[in-house]
């Protein structure tokens, strides 16, 4: 009984000294992980050659590292964008609600700028670059952080590091983001564009506005979610406010371009159709846009929010 005491108290003694070494150390670690701070972009490489090189080369990569290519195009001279799936970001993407905005990454490979001209260089080094899929987790409020999503594309692309925000911003105010306090939409505030008797006859309808190219739309991919009602769209656009051109060439001036900003999206839910608001989808990609102080502000597109809802609802079969 004595050498049973003994042993009982050692161990309590052990289990105490744990607690009173680890637990400092762990609640350490959980407050760094609240602070950390992160990035819309990723930048893989920068590479040189012809865009159609490059777009091969990073097509064999995602490919060799399980993504499925999606779909593809070039909304403006000097820019490609690939979009890609795969079934683990299509299962993580499928356990919320509307967490199918998110099962599609977007990479672009983006020729340099002459400043002079505002064209694209026909030679010189391209940018090959990547959404972040840890900062969509977060701003699309899903419940899994697509590390091994993020993972994957890092190791097929490779990373530079993190851009499109000076100073990032943290899981708490990602989960809840909105550009301006109450004024501005969030992610949970969605546009619901129209509703059908069925699920099928909402995707009939998008697929039929998206091919007769109604309010200057054109299909880029098509996502169907495995397991649920539930079809995401990627969406180019080329009408006047609302074209992918006029609202990038007004607000990505930065050195390393946000180019994997598009496309937009429309989400068939059932027999609903979708699509996250403008404000909060362009606000999620260039967080630290300046609302009118300075150039390239959202003043310069001020008409795009508005434009490029009503486009994507007369895709979807709204009247004009």
């Amino acid at each position: 009984m004595i050498h049973y005491i003994r042993r009982t108290a050692a161990a309590a003694a052990a289990l105490l000294l744990a607690v009173i070494v680890f637990a400092p150390v762990q609640a350490q670690a959980q407050d760094k992980a609240k602070n950390v701070r992160h990035k819309p972009f990723i930048h893989a490489y920068n590479t040189s050659g012809s865009i159609e090189d490059a777009a091969a080369a990073a097509r064999a990569k995602l490919e060799a590292a399980g993504f499925t290519i999606a779909g593809e195009y070039s909304p403006y001279d000097g820019t490609r964008i690939i979009v890609v799936t795969s079934e683990a970001l299509q299962a993580a993407t499928s356990k919320t609600d509307f967490g199918a905005f998110g099962a599609a990454q977007r990479v672009a490979i983006t020729a340099p700028v002459i400043e002079e001209t505002g064209t694209f260089a026909e030679d010189g080094e391209l940018q090959v670059t990547y959404t972040n899929p840890t900062y969509m987790a977060l701003a699309y409020r899903l419940d899994d952080d697509l590390a091994t999503v993020r993972s994957a594309l890092e190791g097929a692309l490779g990373s530079l590091g993190e851009y499109g925000s000076a100073k990032g911003k943290k899981a708490k105010t990602l989960r809840k983001y909105r550009y301006k306090p109450i004024i501005m939409p969030s992610f949970k505030s969605r546009n619901e564009l129209i509703s059908y008797g069925s699920y099928e006859e909402a995707l009939a309808k998008v697929e039929e506005g998206l091919a007769a190219g109604t309010a200057g739309t054109s299909k880029v991919y098509r996502i169907d979610i495995p397991g649920k009602e539930q079809t995401l769209f990627g969406v180019a656009m080329t009408r006047e406010c609302s074209s992918d051109s006029f609202v990038m060439t007004s607000i990505d001036f930065r050195d390393v371009r946000s180019s994997a900003h598009l496309p937009y999206e429309i989400l068939v839910s059932g027999g609903k159709v979708y699509a996250l608001h403008a404000k909060f989808r362009i606000a999620i990609s260039f967080p630290d846009l300046s609302m009118m102080a300075g150039g390239h502000t959202f003043m310069d597109i001020m008409c795009s929010p508005g434009d490029i809802e009503d486009a994507l609802g007369e895709a979807a079969g709204v009247a004009p």
